[in-house]
């Protein structure tokens, strides 16, 4: 068991909206916000339930204003400045460097960020990992924490690792990042032991982010660093910001100028991107996994994903793979391998105006 880590704080960004587990997960009710392992915590609350130990309540929730509320209803010890609301989404390096910044101003001395909606089965495995990141990080570093691929994921980004970091047995120098390969590719990377996938989990100093961030960008900086000092500003300083994730703003120029390491993540971990690794996350590939009342099913000889959200039976008779997803204003029939196209039907709703659907 990893203790609680003096001066760690928990960074959780919560956001996007999960368009490739739509109609479950929606603008208004992200996928975050859901429980969608059946262990009757949402994903949220697994978050928090993983990071508690080791930061008690240093926990800022970093999430769309829409939010703020239902965060809080599932987070009832977090204190009102434990959430921060954006006005508007400006992708990662924006939530993550305010985060940073007003930390700084409170003179945290380490920062971890942790997504909303991961899956990690194995906390205390993740609690050690963690720890090892903040020893490297405590000594300038920006660390991630790389995970051990399974399979060769084209969906996924890539961590190259190099030499190992002297003083910390654990850490490897991270020789860059890469971009989602193509399946030859990334069975590549698994077959030579040098690749991570990148679960972009970072622990760093806040101000060892911040002034990364203005290497590349000093007005993104200051910006940041002027809304921690004047909070009120923050909707008039907000729309000024660029839209950029983290590791193209920060993460991959950091390790070209060989400032960045990454610790091994020895443990489960899945982003459930959409209703195909639901399915596998689930159960068995050659049954019909169900989340939701079973009682509303009736399944012969089926396989994939059934989810019963607006109190219909579903009845799946014969088909394998299938992905049939019930809510009370749609109705989603796939396959497990197109899976990923979820996403261009909430695009073509978006396009005609149906942004009630979304």
């Amino acid at each position: 068991m990893v203790d609680e880590i003096p001066g760690f704080w928990a960074v959780v960004p919560a956001g996007g909206a999960g368009t490739r587990l739509w109609p479950l997960s929606r603008s208004g009710s992200p996928k975050f916000l859901h429980d969608l392992t059946g262990s009757g915590r949402s994903l949220l609350e697994q978050t928090h339930d993983r990071l508690a130990p080791l930061v008690a309540d240093r926990v800022l929730v970093v999430t769309g204003a829409a939010h703020r509320s239902a965060v809080l209803d599932q987070l009832p010890t977090l204190a009102d400045e434990g959430v921060v609301a954006e006005p508007s989404a400006r992708d990662s390096m924006a939530a993550i460097g305010l985060a940073a910044a007003l930390l700084e101003s409170r003179g945290a001395e380490i920062m971890g960020s942790f997504a909303a909606d991961h899956v990690i089965p194995d906390p205390d495995a993740f609690a050690v990992a963690v720890a090892d990141a903040v020893a490297a990080a405590r000594d300038g570093w920006l660390v991630t924490i790389g995970i051990e691929p399974t399979f060769a994921s084209a969906a996924f980004g890539y961590i190259r690792q190099g030499d190992a970091l002297a003083g910390h047995p654990s850490a490897r120098r991270v020789v860059e990042f890469v971009e989602k390969p193509s399946v030859p590719v990334a069975e590549q990377y698994v077959a030579s032991g040098d690749y991570r996938w990148n679960a972009g989990m970072f622990v760093v100093r806040p101000t060892v982010l911040l002034d990364l961030l203005g290497e590349q960008d000093p007005a993104f900086a200051a910006t940041l660093r002027a809304i921690a000092a004047e909070p009120e500003r923050l909707p008039e300083l907000w729309e000024t910001l660029p839209r950029i994730a983290i590791d193209h703003a920060v993460a991959e120029p950091a390790a070209a100028a060989g400032k960045v390491v990454t610790i091994p993540g020895a443990f489960g971990w899945d982003d459930i991107g959409d209703f195909d690794s639901l399915a596998t996350l689930l159960g068995d590939s050659d049954a019909c996994s169900v989340l939701g009342d079973p009682g509303l099913t009736r399944l012969i000889d089926a396989s994939g994903i059934v989810v019963p959200g607006s109190g219909r039976t579903i009845a799946v008779i014969g088909l394998d793979d299938v992905v049939v997803v019930d809510t009370p204003d749609a109705l989603l029939v796939t396959t497990r391998a197109r899976a990923q196209e979820v996403k261009d039907v909430v695009a073509a709703l978006k396009e005609n105006g149906r942004t009630d659907l979304i």
